[in-house]
């Protein structure tokens, strides 16, 4: 029964990756459409519509342009469901058993490594672009998944559940990220008000409360502490999904319905509002030199290279040496096709990306842009063309 359950939930999963995906990529070419057209202003205008939220008489008052909504509160249910998926991953998911999680784990974590290593060797010397490291090391996971869910049959199943074993771990990996090194200055006040809200909400978990509203009451006061203290405001909506309870006393699942319930708000508005907002690039002046920046050059090498060396030269090396089983029903071509579209970088790039330059003049944040967009494409064709291939060599072997 748990393991017709656990299909269940990667089908819907997969559903919606699908189909998310596309409406990313349709999200992706408005927002280059727009701010390449006689509204290119308008779309400027819209993301700097300010938004002020009072509480109190003379109390709190936060007063940001959309785009900051966009990307502070907004994208905050984005990591709740990123932290809900994690949890149950590793609670009774592809990744709840050591064995299973040996090779997506290590993949990831070369699949991160590679990447940040390249984009520096090609920024030494500017310590302003080298804050951008992490940038190729994320990857997407709703454009990656819906690639391989429109492939169909064309993709072993082991190798979708690769796939989002690696983009789910390493969502983990550019959470720490984030809270480790795209940090501003500390408050001690507010960051002590969010460790409060956060035992608030180990406590309830302790006491197997099961009212997912009371959590989310719990981690909205989390997100406005967490968002004056300096430490990114996202990285509320993971600890309050982490302390959802999986099973109440009759069975049933409250953190799986929440996810179920959630994926298709995430995957058909959330992403797509993110992506409008965050993908419109100016097009205009920009030639084979921009390309061939230091920093938009080591994010697509980053993202494009990268990540397939990292991703498929740890999973070929520990397969080759017994350390781990080869995905079932799967070839090397197809093993290295997946590998290329872990490159698809584009949400938790651009949203990494935005914390390292923030401040900093746009030109940074227009060659991120660029380097996202092209590595993140040539990424999706190449492995798409690949696994096409290696679909129709299997065939005629």
């Amino acid at each position: 029964m748990g393991n017709k359950n656990k299909h269940k939930s990667l089908f819907t999963f997969f559903s919606n990756a699908s189909s998310g995906g596309i409406i990313l990529a349709l999200a992706a070419i408005a927002a280059l459409l727009v701010s390449n057209s006689s509204y290119g202003d308008w779309y400027q205008a819209f993301l700097a519509i300010p938004g002020e939220i009072a509480i109190g008489d003379g109390g709190l008052v936060l007063s940001k342009p959309l785009i900051v909504w966009v990307n502070d509160l907004w994208m905050a249910a984005f990591f709740f469901l990123v932290g809900l998926e994690i949890k149950r991953e590793f609670l009774v998911g592809e990744l709840s058993g050591p064995g299973q999680l040996t090779l997506p784990a290590l993949s990831a974590l070369g699949g991160m490594a590679v990447p940040a290593l390249i984009y520096v060797a090609l920024n030494q010397g500017d310590a302003a672009a080298l804050q951008g490291w992490a940038i190729p090391a994320a990857t997407d996971i709703a454009f990656a998944l819906g690639i391989v869910i429109l492939l169909g049959s064309k993709v072993p199943l082991s190798l979708k559940v690769f796939l989002t074993a690696v983009a789910i771990i390493d969502d983990l990996l550019a959470i720490v990220i984030i809270a480790l090194f795209y940090t501003s200055s500390l408050s001690l006040t507010m960051l002590l008000g969010a460790f409060g809200a956060g035992f608030v909400l180990f406590i309830l978990n302790r006491l197997k409360i099961t009212r997912v509203d009371v959590y989310i009451v719990v981690g909205i006061v989390m997100w406005l502490f967490v968002l004056k203290s300096g430490v990114h405001a996202t990285l509320a909506g993971v600890a309050t999904a982490l302390a959802i309870p999986m099973r109440d006393s009759q069975g049933h699942s409250p953190l799986e319905t929440l996810e179920h319930g959630l994926h298709p708000w995430v995957a058909f508005l959330i992403l797509p509002v993110f992506a409008f907002s965050n993908a419109g690039v100016v097009l205009s002046g920009v030639t084979l030199d921009t390309l061939l920046a230091p920093i938009p050059l080591g994010i697509i090498l980053g993202l494009f290279v990268g990540k397939t060396v990292g991703v498929f030269g740890v999973s070929y090396l520990l397969i080759r040496m017994g350390w781990v089983k080869a995905p079932a029903s799967a070839n090397t071509l197809q093993l290295l096709g997946i590998s290329i579209l872990c490159g698809i970088g584009f949400t938790m790039s651009l949203f990494v990306g935005g914390l390292a330059f923030i401040g900093l003049d746009p030109s940074y944040t227009l060659q991120l842009k660029i380097g996202v967009l092209c590595g993140s494409l040539l990424s999706g064709l190449v492995g798409t063309a690949l696994l096409l291939i290696a679909a129709k060599h299997s065939k005629t072997t």
